[in-house]
Order: C-alpha cells, then structure tokens, then sequence
C-alpha cells in the first residue's frame, strides 16, 4: 500500500503511532473532525468536510473480476484456499471433485464416472502415505468435530492443530492416545484463547474419562512448556451469561463481583467455573433477571451445592467490603 499523503502543509500535529497514520484506521479528519469516506473511483480516502485527502492511489487488492454465482467463482479464482492447520496436508494438496460431470457441465458416462472413483480412491490412498499422516488426519478431524461440538471458533481450532502437530514432532504420543492428546491439545487452545471450556465439557465430547484428560493435559502442557495461566473465573462470564439469557447488568455485577473476591484473594483453591456460575446467580439477586439455582445448574453444568456454597461465600466477601457492593 502506498503510504498516506502527510504533507507538512496539511497536517497539524504529528501523529503518535503508526496505527494511526492510516485512514483504515481513523474514522475522523485530523484537520476538521469530519467524517472519513473512501472513493473507489479516485481511490482515495478524504474528509467529506473539509475535502482534506488522506491517503490516495490505494491499491484494491480484491479480485479484478466479478462473479455472481458459485460457478462463476470457481472458474474465475486463480488461487486456492489459506493455508490451514486443520488439515493434514495443511489444505496444499489438490483432490479429484465429486461432481461425475466434465468441464462443460455435461454428466459423464457410466464407465467414465467408475473410472473416475476409482481415482478418487487412489487419490485419498497416496494423500495419507505413512502411519504418521493418517495419525495426524484422524487426530485433526476429531478435534474439529470436538471443537464444533463446543461451539469454538476456527482460530481456536487451529491453535489447537499446531499444539498437537507439536505434540506430534516430539513424539508426546507414544502411550497415549490420539482422541486423549487431540481433547488436550483442544482444551489448552481454548484457555490460551481466553475462552475456556471446562474439564468436563471437553472430556463429555471426547470419548476419554476426565481424569485421564487431566493428566494428558497436564503432560503436553509441561513437555511443550505451554505456559498457561490459571483459569480465570470471568472469562466463563459472558458465556454463561448468554446461556442463561440475563442481562448485561447482571453480567457486569457478577463481574464486579469476582473481582472484588479476587481482590482479598478469596478464588485460591476453588473451581473457576463454580465461581462464575454462582455469581451469575449472586447477580441476579439484584437486578430483574429471573434464575433459580435449578436453571444455572443445568445451563452451567455445576451441582446446585457448589453454586449454593459458592454464593454464599461470595456475598459473605461483598458484605465485608462493603454492604452495599452488589448495589454498585
């Protein structure tokens, strides 16, 4: 990209970062305050105000073509996919199309759609040569199901294929299994990610018990120095509260909440996520959501007696610091 037009006469003061140089990321003229808008005929970003041109000569790196159906998309791209994790073959490979039709759209033979799946066959044969391939395609596909499954998203997913790629260089598997180190790799991705899924949702997905998903985790995560932090409480706040379907007051309050018994390091040596349920709940005492101890156990998978001791803690450690915190 050509860099902005920032002559000296036009520009008052000096920009602080780089970031802000760029009219991509300025939605305001330096000059006057107006409102940024881009011309495609000109290609260029100005001010609709003043008439102030910040940057000129962008370069449109979008296709030159246009196409309005999916056909006419595959036949005009001249490139592939993004290089992807997910993937065995990190999406490189190419593979014959399913469609028993020619060029022209026209179907094909009898003899010629059977001579065509039988290279199909070969083709998916010579693409997982060795044991360590087909290792590695069992292991990405399981944890994509596990990862949809979980409702995670794709940059998560591919954390979690490079964790096991790892896991997979240094030979971490040997006595494990593929699904045990998969649900790993899996579960340290989403806590990297700052969207943690507990043990045992991702142990419910996998086919692993919990306390051999632990110590799994547990191994990879020493033996490829992971270094993840300890789960925080908040992080399951606005999922769960999404799930129970409560206000943004009440995820605020609960948020308060947590950080008020963070504060006089009241979390240690209790579950995260026992933690974040009963302050969902705690919060709904004091706003217009409706939630029984009944629902947030069984919207939260935490029994009803951790959520009712938990609760109780929490409000003991709000009185404390103030009777009237959860007002705030």
């Amino acid at each position: 990209m050509i860099p902005p037009n920032t002559a000296s006469t036009s520009i008052r003061r000096q920009p602080e970062s780089e970031a802000e140089t760029s009219p991509t990321h300025r939605s305001t003229c330096v000059e006057c305050d107006g409102t940024v808008i881009y011309s495609e005929d000109k290609g260029e970003y100005h001010c609709d105000a003043c008439g102030l041109v910040l940057e000129e000569s962008n370069i449109d790196r979008g296709p030159e073509w246009r196409a309005f159906t999916e056909r006419e998309t595959s036949q005009k791209s001249r490139v592939g996919a993004p290089i992807t994790h997910t993937l065995h073959d990190k999406g490189l490979s190419t593979m014959i199309g399913w469609r028993n039709e020619d060029t022209y759209g026209n179907a094909l033979s009898k003899r010629q759609q059977q001579k065509f799946q039988r290279l199909r066959t070969w083709d998916e044969r010579f693409r997982t040569r060795d044991s360590k391939e087909r290792n590695l395609k069992q292991a990405l596909g399981e944890i994509d199901r596990m990862a949809s499954a979980l409702d995670l998203p794709t940059p998560i997913r591919e954390t979690a294929s490079v964790i096991y790629r790892r896991a997979l260089e240094k030979d971490l598997l040997r006595g494990r299994s593929i699904e045990g180190v998969g649900a790993s790799a899996l579960y340290a991705a989403a806590r990297q990610a700052n969207t943690p899924r507990s043990l045992d949702e991702v142990a419910a997905v996998s086919r692993i018990g919990k306390s051999k998903l632990a110590r799994t985790y547990r191994y990879v995560a020493r033996e490829l120095v992971l270094g993840i932090a300890p789960d925080d409480p908040t992080d399951y706040l606005p999922r769960f509260a999404s799930d129970c379907e409560v206000s943004v007051e009440t995820e605020t309050r609960a948020r308060h909440l947590l950080e008020v018994a963070a504060e006089q390091d009241a979390l240690s040596g209790k579950s995260p996520i026992g933690l974040a349920a009963a302050a969902i709940y705690a919060a709904t005492r004091r706003t217009e959501d409706s939630l029984t101890q009944a629902d947030a156990s069984e919207v939260t998978n935490v029994s009803k007696v951790t959520i009712r001791n938990r609760y109780q803690e929490l409000l003991e450690i709000a009185d404390d610091a103030d009777p009237n915190e959860l007002e705030s």
